[in-house]
């Protein structure tokens, strides 16, 4: 329940349900690390545990033997996991305390292009049984469907009360942060799909460390995941470095795959983008 001095009287039950596993692989001496995770509104909705335990299992067995690689510019596909991070710096660079502070690399970014004309982002705060839906924000004030950035130019900041005062603009009801985000896919593949255009390039299953500029946009993370040449997986990497500007990394995604992730108020599915720095050896 929320009320405030207005004479709003707000109420709302939610639930939740997660599931997850952590698994160790070793061999010859060395180990790797993955996890696998489900989470939902409804407990029926969750993945079967033993799927869960499976896929994290497999996960790190498939990382055992990681080579490092030269330090060079190729394609880096985000699995749809890590996507999301990367659509969230964007959500960062947009919030109004950003904004005001004049600590964001998309102040006064307003109906400009920020990303490539393919690229839309909705924002749902009524999608059914989604983690972040509600009728009203932290301060009472009603949400409603809209879009941030469409055919990547930006639309829209996600405003409290507050922030908006300070901007001199008029609260977008995202007190407490944004709601549910739905990335577009512009094809109907999914992650293997993706993999099999790319000629050389970097499949990023897990990224390490935060390295995000997000007054100037500069972008450096460890990453590992797999290396892939004429359109198939050859081996696990790992000690890698992926880095950029968010600038023209946003510009430079040529691909998001329909393989969504809903685990949480980002609905991502891989996103590839084209001539990023990958620092090795």
């Amino acid at each position: 329940m929320y009320a405030n001095s207005h004479g709003f009287v707000g109420a709302t039950s939610t639930t939740g349900h997660s599931i997850s596993c952590t698994a160790v692989a070793s061999e010859n001496g060395s180990m790797e690390m993955d996890y696998e995770y489900s989470a939902a509104r409804k407990a029926e909705d969750l993945l079967d545990h033993e799927k869960i335990g499976y896929k994290a299992g497999i996960q790190a067995c498939s990382h055992l033997g990681a080579r490092k690689i030269k330090t060079q510019k190729a394609q880096v596909l985000y699995s749809p996991r890590q996507a999301k991070s990367l659509i969230s710096h964007i959500t960062d660079a947009i919030s109004g305390t950003s904004l005001y502070r004049k600590a964001s690399f998309l102040l006064d970014s307003i109906d400009q292009q920020i990303c490539p004309d393919y690229l839309t982002i909705t924002e749902d705060p009524h999608l059914k049984c989604s983690f972040g839906s509600t009728y009203f924000d932290g301060e009472g004030v009603k949400t409603k469907p809209r879009t941030l950035v469409e055919q990547g130019i930006l639309r829209g900041y996600l405003l409290s009360s507050y922030s908006a005062r300070r901007l001199g603009l008029k609260t977008t009801g995202n007190a407490g942060g944004h709601h549910n985000l739905l990335i577009e896919p512009n094809l109907s593949g999914g992650l293997e799909e993706i993999i099999k255009t790319m000629t050389t390039g970097l499949v990023v299953t897990n990224l390490i460390g935060y390295g995000v500029n997000t007054v100037n946009g500069d972008y450096s993370r460890g990453a590992n995941g797999f290396w892939v040449e004429n359109g198939e997986i050859q081996y696990p990497v790992s000690e890698i470095t992926i880095a950029g500007n968010l600038k023209n990394i946003l510009q430079r995604i040529v691909l998001i795959g329909n393989d969504l992730d809903k685990n949480s108020t980002i609905h991502s599915g891989s996103i590839l983008v084209d001539d990023m720095m990958i620092a090795g050896q």
